[in-house]
Protein backbone atom coordinates (compact mmCIF):
# COMPACT_ATOMS: atom_id res chain seq x y z
CA UNK A 1 0.00 0.00 0.00
CA UNK A 2 1.55 3.71 -0.44
CA UNK A 3 2.62 6.13 1.74
CA UNK A 4 1.16 9.45 0.93
CA UNK A 5 2.37 12.83 2.82
CA UNK A 6 0.10 15.65 3.22
CA UNK A 7 -0.48 19.28 4.76
CA UNK A 8 -2.86 20.63 6.95
CA UNK A 9 -3.13 24.05 5.20
CA UNK A 10 -5.11 25.10 8.57
CA UNK A 11 -2.61 24.39 11.23
CA UNK A 12 0.85 24.07 8.42
CA UNK A 13 1.18 20.32 9.80
CA UNK A 14 2.52 17.86 7.80
CA UNK A 15 1.95 14.08 8.05
CA UNK A 16 2.37 10.75 6.65
CA UNK A 17 -1.09 8.04 5.86
CA UNK A 18 -0.79 4.87 4.59
CA UNK A 19 -3.66 4.31 2.48
CA UNK A 20 -5.10 3.14 -0.67
CA UNK A 21 -5.16 5.43 -4.10
CA UNK A 22 -8.95 5.47 -3.89
CA UNK A 23 -8.87 5.99 -0.16
CA UNK A 24 -6.86 8.93 -0.96
CA UNK A 25 -9.00 10.33 -3.39
CA UNK A 26 -12.09 9.88 -1.46
CA UNK A 27 -10.24 11.63 1.71
CA UNK A 28 -8.70 14.47 -0.51
CA UNK A 29 -12.03 14.78 -1.74
CA UNK A 30 -13.82 15.07 1.78
CA UNK A 31 -10.82 17.20 3.50
CA UNK A 32 -10.21 19.98 1.24
CA UNK A 33 -8.47 21.96 4.10
CA UNK A 34 -5.61 19.41 3.27
CA UNK A 35 -3.31 19.10 0.47
CA UNK A 36 -0.75 16.07 -0.94
CA UNK A 37 2.40 16.93 -0.60
CA UNK A 38 4.28 16.43 -3.90
CA UNK A 39 7.25 13.25 -3.62
CA UNK A 40 8.10 9.75 -4.28
CA UNK A 41 5.33 7.35 -2.88
CA UNK A 42 6.62 4.76 -0.58
CA UNK A 43 5.13 1.29 -0.80
CA UNK A 44 4.88 -0.86 1.65
CA UNK A 45 5.25 -4.66 0.89
CA UNK A 46 6.48 -7.96 2.45
CA UNK A 47 10.33 -8.92 1.81
CA UNK A 48 11.62 -12.42 3.03
CA UNK A 49 15.12 -12.11 4.28
CA UNK A 50 15.62 -15.10 5.99
CA UNK A 51 16.42 -16.92 2.44
CA UNK A 52 13.66 -19.42 3.04
CA UNK A 53 11.20 -19.99 0.21
CA UNK A 54 7.38 -19.72 1.26
CA UNK A 55 5.32 -23.02 1.79
CA UNK A 56 2.61 -21.64 -1.50
CA UNK A 57 5.18 -20.52 -3.71
CA UNK A 58 7.44 -23.84 -3.16
CA UNK A 59 3.71 -25.12 -4.77
CA UNK A 60 4.50 -22.81 -7.85
CA UNK A 61 7.97 -24.21 -7.95
CA UNK A 62 6.90 -27.83 -7.82
CA UNK A 63 4.54 -26.50 -11.05
CA UNK A 64 7.11 -25.30 -13.14
CA UNK A 65 9.59 -28.31 -11.84
CA UNK A 66 6.76 -30.65 -13.25
CA UNK A 67 6.63 -28.78 -16.48
CA UNK A 68 10.44 -28.77 -17.05
CA UNK A 69 12.40 -31.73 -15.37
CA UNK A 70 15.79 -30.94 -16.56
CA UNK A 71 16.01 -27.36 -15.41
CA UNK A 72 17.41 -26.46 -12.43
CA UNK A 73 14.29 -25.42 -11.14
CA UNK A 74 13.56 -29.07 -11.52
CA UNK A 75 16.21 -30.52 -10.21
CA UNK A 76 15.90 -28.51 -6.83
CA UNK A 77 11.60 -28.79 -6.47
CA UNK A 78 10.57 -31.38 -8.93
CA UNK A 79 9.38 -35.09 -7.61
CA UNK A 80 11.22 -37.71 -8.79
CA UNK A 81 11.00 -41.77 -8.24
CA UNK A 82 14.06 -43.62 -6.82
CA UNK A 83 14.06 -45.40 -10.48
CA UNK A 84 14.51 -41.66 -12.15
CA UNK A 85 17.39 -40.30 -9.41
CA UNK A 86 19.22 -43.84 -10.11
CA UNK A 87 19.30 -43.78 -13.68
CA UNK A 88 20.25 -40.06 -13.70
CA UNK A 89 23.25 -40.99 -11.55
CA UNK A 90 24.11 -43.91 -13.55
CA UNK A 91 23.99 -41.65 -16.66
CA UNK A 92 26.58 -38.69 -14.88
CA UNK A 93 29.11 -41.47 -13.87
CA UNK A 94 29.33 -42.89 -17.73
CA UNK A 95 29.32 -39.23 -18.81
CA UNK A 96 32.03 -38.46 -16.69
CA UNK A 97 34.41 -41.35 -17.79
CA UNK A 98 34.51 -39.90 -21.48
Amino acid sequence: MPIYDFLNNETGEEFTVMMKISEREEYLKNNPHIQQLIGATATVGQVSVTGKVPDGFKEVLSKVAEKHPTSAIGERYGRKSIKEIKTKQIVEKHLGKF
